[in-house]
């Protein structure tokens, strides 16, 4: 491991958030397309023929997806929130949501 500690303003970095929220939006439509059959050919032929009712699989796909980008977002940035402006700059050298340890305690001792 290298002995550089991050501090808390280099995890949360924005463009790191936006890629995680991009990722869950991905998967979610993946995931929707996979399920609706957007890959069939059964599928397919329906919506060449415009026999197919309702919304597309692809389309309902970008809804999916662009929902739970947008969900996953809100969540990251609320949950940035709740960090204390002063511990930004301090660096992390021990998860975050362990109980501080005082001096005379080591860490043997529970």
């Amino acid at each position: 491991m290298s002995d550089e500690k991050p501090t808390r303003r280099d995890i949360l970095r924005p463009l790191h958030l936006l890629g995680i929220a991009l990722g869950c939006g991905v998967f979610a439509m993946v995931v929707t397309l996979v399920s609706t059959g957007a890959f069939t050919a059964r599928v397919n032929t329906a919506i060449a023929n415009g026999t197919y009712e309702g919304l597309t699989p692809v389309a309902l796909g970008l809804v999916v997806g662009g929902g739970a980008f947008i969900v996953t977002l809100l969540i990251l940035a609320m949950l940035i929130l709740a960090v204390d402006p002063a511990d930004v700059t301090k660096t992390v050298d021990r998860p975050v949501l362990y109980d501080p340890e005082s001096e005379d305690e080591g860490p043997a001792s529970s």
